[in-house]
């Protein structure tokens, strides 16, 4: 995994992987990864947190999906922005490393056509999203609650491992956050 030593701003993270902190306790994105689909500085940032699986497929979590050909697509807690609304996204892993063609926010009748296409075609819904309006996501960066990573195609395959991948992850940059990352939830258990 490619990290980045820190933040500089502008640069444009759409593509990116956030890693939360060791150090940033908001519930929301507490041993969180995400992914960011959309960042721009007029517009804010959208993503969907990686590692949170429902441990439900999208016929389990809907029944009009039963006996579909997505009833065994699996479903992710994508943030706490919108959690009424589903979002589909189709991705297929390109030859050169790290690179893929995405497919966000697109409708069930598009990844069906997708799939159709292409059998390597990978498919995730998510409820809700997380969002940054402008200029939130970069002071957030700035305080250091984001670790910035690059596209990586291992990380995505495991995305069901919830918070063990990001232990992994995080904990593989650095022997400061090795041991960060080891610690216990609440410091009083130490």
């Amino acid at each position: 995994m490619n990290l980045t030593q820190r933040y500089k701003s502008p640069t444009c993270l759409s593509g990116s992987i956030l890693l939360s902190h060791p150090t940033l306790l908001d519930p929301n994105f507490f041993k969180s990864i995400l992914f960011i689909s959309a960042h721009s500085e007029e517009q804010g940032s959208l993503g969907v947190i990686l590692n949170r699986p429902l441990e439900q497929t999208l016929g389990e979590l809907d029944s009009s999906f039963q006996n579909k050909c997505f009833s065994e697509v699996p479903v992710f807690e994508g943030g706490p922005v919108e959690k009424d609304k589903l979002i589909v996204a189709a991705w297929e892993w390109l030859e050169s490393p790290s690179s893929f063609k995405l497919y966000f926010g697109i409708d069930l009748e598009k990844a069906e056509a997708l799939r159709v296409e292409n059998k390597s075609i990978e498919i995730a819904c998510f409820v809700g999203h997380s969002g940054w309006s402008p200029g939130q996501l970069e002071d957030e960066l700035d305080e250091d609650a984001w670790l910035v990573s690059s596209l990586d195609h291992e990380l995505f395959s495991k995305m069901k491992q919830k918070k063990k991948i990001w232990k992994k992850t995080v904990g593989s940059i650095n022997d400061e956050l090795r041991v960060m990352v080891d610690c216990p939830e609440d410091p009083a258990k130490n």
